[in-house]
């Protein structure tokens, strides 16, 4: 059984994560949305609500399991016996910050193999610092994320 890891910290999932989770889905025997307990980048979500926001949208995905982490990723996919860490890129901008992570990865636990997955042609311009921007400011963000999502979002925004 082939196992992959899509870590992120998913503030919020949007339709590009999602997309590439539903692809996994078909690629992998079970895929692992991670979603990282990371404070330094200041989550606009508890982690608890990053994982409940997750597992809602993917609820669907019989082989997609949502849980969050506070590890080195390389030692959380050995703990769940992962083949594979997924990584999505967008632009070419990405692949600079990703090959660096993909390659210290690959050092400290060359076992694990990362992959990487582009969003479909409508998703590649979604990020999800840009959905919260637009929902701080009142923008409609239906198009880029799921309507629980963007309930969520635009409640978080409201109060904050």
């Amino acid at each position: 059984m082939t196992t992959a890891i899509y870590p992120g910290t998913f503030d919020p999932i949007t339709n590009g994560h999602s997309d590439l989770v539903l692809r996994a889905a078909r690629i992998f025997d079970h895929v692992i949305v991670a979603v990282a307990d990371n404070n330094s980048k200041r989550p606009v979500f508890s982690l608890h609500e990053r994982i409940e926001l997750a597992r809602e949208v993917l609820s669907g995905l019989d082989n997609v399991e949502v849980c969050g982490f506070d590890t080195l990723l390389v030692d959380f996919a050995h703990t769940r016996k992962a083949q594979v860490i997924l990584r999505g890129l967008r632009a070419i901008s990405d692949f600079e910050h990703e090959i660096q992570l993909a390659s210290i990865n690959r050092r400290l636990a060359p076992d694990v193999e990362t992959l990487f997955l582009t969003p479909a042609e409508q998703y590649t311009y979604i990020s999800s610092s840009l959905i919260r921007e637009i929902a701080s400011l009142g923008g409609d963000i239906s198009g880029f994320v799921h309507e629980k999502v963007g309930y969520a979002l635009q409640k978080k925004m409201r109060y904050n």
